[in-house]
């Protein structure tokens, strides 16, 4: 056989085992944690943000209904579970969002470092339940410092959150956002605290959305392309560029699909990923209202507010389903 193509069959046969490990593994967590696995590499799981308005019953309903295969759990101040009431209250919204057939497949958490404020209550509650991947506060930089001496100073940060994941068994996926002062708006930056670490323990959560507004031609791309490996969930949002009332230009985020990401390149990028993941919906935009933001009130009408969740679920699953990695 020709050594080159050797080369490849073995990369590809190592490629389709990690996926399947990895859709195994993501299965089991959820089948533990909500008494059903979850079939696919790329779940689609709804931001609960979006229902803080609702309780668990009616938010695991609204779930359900509007076609998700899994709930994203806000566990941080003003979410679903108080940090605080995390023994008492997590195990509860588990229970009844599993009743609905709506399985807790991630948890979105505030905690940065091993010193945070409840961090290992939430982790050793999550892990008994059988969740294993939580949503990881990100960094700031400040102005009054150059940008490599800030980073070097977050690698020891870093290191003692893998280790004490690895002791946990958990997986820790640092959201990517655009603007200013964010660690990881570059990408690039995040890759190289993340790049020695073990990505089942300290990984990327890559949004598609901030990373088409701060590289929108070709950068998401490239930085796609480079931290997929180190990647354990990605979430979905669009926008469009537009000026406000000062005149000045800034995304305006809109339903997918009337945005500017370029789902269905995003989707086959996708299929080169090892391991399966949360694909993570967020409706930010102007029309959700209140639920756009996570407020505990809704200042527009309920079924308004499902009828956007239901459309963008569809969006998603149609693109997805085109790049063969689910209806």
């Amino acid at each position: 056989m020709n050594p080159k193509r050797k080369g490849t069959e073995t990369r590809r046969c190592w490629l389709m085992g990690n996926a399947m490990l990895g859709a195994l593994a993501l299965g089991s967590q959820v089948q533990t944690a909500a008494a059903m696995p979850v079939s696919g590499r790329y779940p689609l799981v709804l931001f609960s943000k979006h229902l803080h308005w609702a309780d668990y019953a009616l938010a695991a309903r609204i779930v359900k209904e509007t076609g998700c295969e899994g709930v994203d759990l806000t566990v941080r101040r003003g979410g679903h579970v108080e940090p605080s009431r995390v023994k008492e209250d997590l195990p509860r919204a588990v229970e009844i969002f599993g009743k609905a057939g709506v399985p807790v497949v991630m948890i979105t958490t505030a905690i940065q470092s091993t010193k945070t404020e409840h961090a290992r209550e939430v982790l050793e509650t999550a892990k008994g339940l059988g969740i294993r991947h939580y949503r990881w506060q990100d960094f700031t930089y400040t102005s009054d410092a150059p940008i490599p001496p800030q980073l070097m100073a977050l690698k020891p940060l870093v290191s003692d959150l893998a280790k004490w994941n690895e002791r946990l068994g958990m997986t820790a996926m640092y959201h990517i956002h655009s603007g200013f002062h964010r660690v990881g708006t570059a990408v690039w930056d995040l890759w190289m605290l993340l790049r020695d670490e073990n990505p089942d323990r300290v990984s990327f959560n890559f949004d598609i959305g901030h990373a088409t507004v701060e590289g929108g031609y070709g950068g998401w791309i490239n930085s796609l392309r480079l931290v997929l490996p180190h990647t354990r969930g990605t979430a979905a949002k669009d926008f469009y560029w537009e000026k406000n009332a000062k005149g000045e230009w800034r995304p305006r985020w809109c339903p997918i699909g009337e945005g500017m990401v370029d789902w269905p390149r995003y989707f086959n990028m996708l299929k080169d990923s090892p391991v399966a993941m949360p694909l993570q919906l967020h409706l930010e935009y102007p029309e959700m209202g209140a639920a756009g933001t996570g407020r505990k009130e809704l200042d527009i009408p309920q079924d308004r507010v499902i009828a956007m969740i239901a459309k963008d679920v569809e969006a998603l699953r149609r693109y997805r389903g085109a790049a063969g990695l689910g209806a």
